[in-house]
């Protein structure tokens, strides 16, 4: 005879049984299988049995499981909510709730409905109830139920044959109604409700929206359970005993929600957060008495408190979990918005941060014990790739006025990789630097260099995290930055205005003084400078017109156009140095390139980030560049498999030039096919649209493109048709897919599980406590506001209060009339 505990799946496994109604589900199986399952049985073990059962084991595979949990009781009226089980933790909530809620409408303690289904060729759906081992079986009452999803053979992931994937779906017991589902032939649709056990309408009236699987792999518990509830689960001490979120049922228990004398919780957090989910979902927030009224009521608004105290920043943390984990830097106010949505109460701006600085704390660990991780992560790093630079930097703890040498401050790191050391050797040679503001529990700024390849690809090539944009930062990551990055003479350096850049790049010592190196101006931040002080966009355009100029030609065309605008304009464009933010007087260092890339960086290739503690920030840098080495490399191999020289940039480069070649008379002015002029006419060449000096053995024309972007423009290509020369030998080495290749020639590779990392003997790291964010009042916003954030000065300003126009929350008629919370009176 099995435990008291085992109980019997019995397993139909005929015909169909999915029929929508609102009651229930109706099995036409008479002849069921049996499968014992304990507490103690696992998903893989449990999906053995189903498949060994029905005869499909190494035919079919189990997508997931359907399970018919209890949600409600109330009065007469029960609910159900669809369950997905995909894991071992998903299916502890299956057994928790048969402890809890055994009897649930019956007298069998042990009484348990659950099914399943299985495929083959032909759609096949079957399902089964459970029944205690030393029992027999007898009609089962409603209670939870769960489906399998058996999809096709064995190893394939997509549709083979007629082995096609068979969506089945959790059936109530006979008996209860005429069914519940769709068409068997409707895929992977979950149910809005499942009816309650009475059989009538009372359950169906109020239908409650399903809780079960989500397209993001993850999915929400029903409303006494959590994803925190199967952490407890996990690291129960007694697996045949799970402990979920909720109470454990004494004997005799009732099986309902209401909370009862002699409910077990395992801690005090699981007590709070059962007490708050419950409040929150029965929607209390105190009863009102009417004991004056001045009404009637003339107002057009009225603020009423949509808060719910039990709401609070735990609560709101276990719900936003999956999303956080899908996306890190997602926005405080979708959160807030979903948030909203699912629970009908809407929690205020901070509640929602301080909720997602839990949730990145719980997923990417403990932002104060992060700083700790890093000089592990160092010496582990530095095992996995040899060559890896990374400079970490503390500062000294003082307890008391004593020092103490146990801990100590983080103060800065620069990290970067041996692939992007060797990379670098293959880009152009010019990099952008520049800073973005960390979010999270403690400020700070993530410094980054980026290159880029000859097919337009960006590459971040080394990270610093500092504690702001000054002086000694900016020359601590661009001292090591010259030292073990960018070696090179000649090489170009794009960044803002930033006066801590600035000095680093004087410094007599730091190597950045020309000849070995440049500096040039992101035009876009001279455009955003120039913009504070003179408004309007044209004045914006014409400034940036004349700083993509290639000749000075055409740069005093746009530069005269603004000195009529504004003379004023013009003097402030002269006190910067030419040679910083114009194309044409660059000499052609730039590659074309006017702006540091920053954005599109931190977008596509270290999106969400920011948001992260410091070292899965450092971790998530590792594992980005090595998906970017592999993708990229990929690429560039797939390209000289198909025996190309240059990059798909060039090769549309070069297209689009030849196409406005076919205009040009050409005259050769040397023996040795160097020096040209061309003669630019329309089609019908009736007009002359000028005349350009071409010199192929310098790689110059008078048009400025040929020096700028180091490819033959239209009339250098004019040239050699005309010569009869090809054009390839006038093409800069950096767009060659030879070196594109070499590029992502050397990969990042697999980092070597922590447990084998050098243990760390040091003192313990601890974040500076001056780099904690206010714990009080709305985040402040570390964004640097530009004229691109400035409001249309043509809409209205509305009153925060009631959201009309004419008036400031100050002057607001609604302002002196009270506000309605909830709360007992």
């Amino acid at each position: 005879m099995a435990s008291e505990d085992s109980f019997l799946v019995l397993v139909h496994h005929r015909g169909s049984i999915k029929r929508k109604t609102r009651s229930g589900v109706k099995f036409t199986d008479k002849d069921p299988l049996c499968i014992i399952v304990r507490p103690t049985t696992g998903y893989d073990a449990l999906v053995s049995s189903v498949l060994e059962k029905l005869g499909l084991e190494g035919v079919k595979r189990v997508k997931k499981f359907f399970y018919r949990i209890l949600t409600t009781v109330l009065h007469d009226t029960v609910k159900y909510d669809c369950f997905t089980i995909r894991s071992d933790e998903d299916l502890q909530v299956m057994y928790l709730c048969r402890r809890q809620f055994p009897e649930s409408g019956g007298s069998n303690r042990n009484a348990n409905t659950i099914a399943t289904v299985a495929g083959s060729s032909s759609r096949l759906a079957v399902a089964s109830s459970s029944v205690p081992v030393y029992e027999p079986a007898i009609q089962p009452v409603a209670s939870p139920s769960f489906a399998v999803d058996l999809s096709g053979n064995v190893g394939d992931e997509v549709r083979y044959g007629e082995h096609h994937l068979t969506e089945l779906r959790c059936p109530t017991p006979a008996g209860v109604g005429e069914g519940l589902f769709d068409d068997p032939d409707d895929d992977d649709v979950e149910p809005d409700m499942i009816a309650d056990d009475s059989g009538d309408d009372l359950g169906a009236s109020h239908p409650r929206r399903a809780t079960g699987g989500s397209s993001s792999g993850t999915q929400q518990y029903p409303p006494h359970f959590s994803s925190l509830d199967l952490d407890a689960m996990r690291h129960d001490k007694n697996p045949g005993q799970p402990a979920g979120f909720g109470a454990r049922d004494t004997e005799g228990s009732a099986g309902m929600t209401e909370f009862q004398v002699g409910q077990q919780f395992q801690d005090k957090d699981e007590a709070l957060l059962s007490v708050k989910t419950y409040s929150i979902r029965r929607g209390r927030k105190g009863i009102w008495e009417v004991k004056r009224y001045n009404g009637p009521h003339t107002c057009l608004a009225t603020s009423i408190s949509s808060d719910h105290r039990s709401l609070d920043y735990h609560v709101i943390a276990t719900f936003i979990m999956p999303i956080i984990r899908a996306d890190a830097s997602v926005n405080i106010k979708v959160l807030l918005n979903a948030t909203a949505a699912h629970f009908g109460f809407r929690p205020t701006y901070r509640r929602v941060w301080m909720a997602k600085q839990k949730a990145v704390a719980i997923i990417y660990g403990d932002w104060d014990e992060s700083y700790n991780e890093l000089p592990r992560w160092v010496l582990g790093v530095q095992l996995t790739m040899p060559g890896t630079v990374a400079v970490l930097r503390t500062c000294p703890v003082r307890v008391g006025g004593q020092l103490d040498e146990s801990q100590a401050n983080f103060h800065r790191l620069f990290w970067t990789f041996p692939p992007c050391i060797e990379a670098f050797h293959h880009c152009k040679p010019l990099v952008s630097i520049d800073g973005t503001h960390l979010y999270g529990k403690y400020e700070g700024t993530l410094l980054v260099t980026i290159a880029q390849d000859g097919n337009s690809n960006i590459l971040p090539v080394a990270f610093a995290l500092v504690e702001s944009e000054n002086a000694e930062s900016w020359s601590f990551f661009l001292s090591h930055l010259r030292q073990h990055v960018t070696p090179q003479p000649g090489l170009l350096v794009i960044s803002d205005r930033h006066n801590g850049i600035k000095a680093a790049l004087e410094a007599p010592d730091g190597g950045w003084l020309p000849p070995a190196a440049y500096r040039a101006f992101c035009i876009g931040h001279v455009a955003a400078n120039f913009a504070l002080t003179f408004k309007g966009k044209d004045a914006r355009r014409l400034l940036v017109n004349a700083a993509y100029a290639k000749t000075e030609v055409e740069f005093d065309y746009w530069f005269d156009i603004l000195r009529s605008e504004n003379l004023a304009m013009c003097d402030w464009a002269n006190r910067i140095e030419y040679s910083l933010w114009t194309q044409y007087c660059d000499e052609g260092r730039r590659f074309g390139h006017m702006t540091t890339n920053i954005s599109e960086c931190v977008n596509s290739i270290l999106k969400g980030v920011r948001n992260l503690p410091v070292c899965s920030l450092v971790k998530a840098t590792y594992a980005r560049l090595a998906e970017l080495f592999v993708r990229k490399g990929r690429e560039a191999e797939a390209q000289l498999g198909t025996r190309q020289q240059f990059s798909q940039y060039l090769v549309k480069c070069i297209e689009a030039n030849l196409k406005t070649a076919r205009c040009f008379t050409v005259t050769v002015y040397d023996r040795d096919n160097s020096e040209y002029t061309v003669a630019e006419t329309t089609p019908t060449g009736s007009f002359s649209l000028g005349s350009y000096r071409v010199s192929l053995a310098s790689q110059t024309c008078d048009c400025g493109y040929f020096q700028a972007l180091h490819f033959p423009c239209p009339h250098a290509l004019a040239c050699c048709a005309y010569s009869r020369l090809t054009w390839q030998p006038y093409v800069h080495q950096v767009y060659c897919l030879s070196s594109i290749f070499d590029v992502y020639q050397i990969g990042i590779t697999p980092p070597i599980p922590e447990d084998f990392w050098p243990p760390y003997d040091g003192p313990t790291v601890i974040p500076n406590p001056n780099m904690r964010r206010a714990r009080e009042g709305r985040p402040r916003s570390t964004r640097i506001r530009t004229n691109m954030d400035d409001a249309d000065p043509n809409r209205p300003k509305r009153c925060g209060l009631c959201r009309q126009p004419g008036h400031t929350r100050r002057s607001c008629p609604q302002a002196g009339r009270p506000t309605h919370t909830g709360g007992n009176k």
